[in-house]
């Protein structure tokens, strides 16, 4: 074979084929690049921290009912705990029958604010040791009711956060705090 001829059989280039796979491992490669580097604006922190809250208070609320006893959440600067009215002694005290409802505690740079009946709660800077002082800003009544509130969950560096509240149904959700005005 002439040095012309092969000259003219290296000059076709790639395939189809092989072009699609280098796009495919580039974009594959890319997406991972991403997802390791959190560019994609999402704090997984942050969302796990509210998911969780909003599981644990739909939880606490169903107790509630099946027990038929009122359960509270004592909410503090660095996380919350949950609370049950013992009826017999007329007072609240912790949750400490089911560890489910165990105290949390915020990841770090996470900041929360209540306000119950359209009013701020002033946070105190760490839990409540004192039962006599365990005085519960949101109430899951046995009945099914809950009090009016909002709680915020945000990282106020990045200003992304969640709005947990009660929707007209009564039932708690969570919303993405950009979309927490829209209808």
């Amino acid at each position: 074979m002439s040095a012309p001829q092969r000259l003219r059989r290296a000059a076709h280039g790639f395939t189809l084929l092989e072009i699609l796979v280098v796009l495919a491992i580039i974009g594959i490669v890319t997406a991972g690049v991403l997802l390791s580097l959190n560019l994609t604006g999402h704090d997984p922190a942050l969302t796990t921290a509210s998911r969780r809250l909003v599981s644990l208070m739909r939880y606490a609320r169903e107790q509630a009912e099946l027990e038929t006893r009122d359960y509270g959440i004592v909410f503090d600067a660095r996380g919350y705990q949950f609370a049950v009215f013992s009826e017999r002694r007329n007072e609240w005290h912790k949750a400490t029958r089911d560890t489910t409802l165990r105290p949390r505690r915020l990841p770090p740079g996470l900041h929360l604010t209540v306000i119950v009946d359209g009013r701020k709660v002033k946070l105190h800077a760490g839990p409540q040791s004192d039962p006599s002082a365990l005085a519960p800003q949101v109430v899951l009544y046995s009945s099914g009711d809950l009090s009016s509130f909002e709680v915020t969950l945000e990282r106020p560096r990045t200003h992304d956060g969640f709005l947990i509240k009660p929707n007209r149904d009564g039932h708690i959700v969570e919303q993405r705090l950009g979309q927490a005005h829209k209808p």
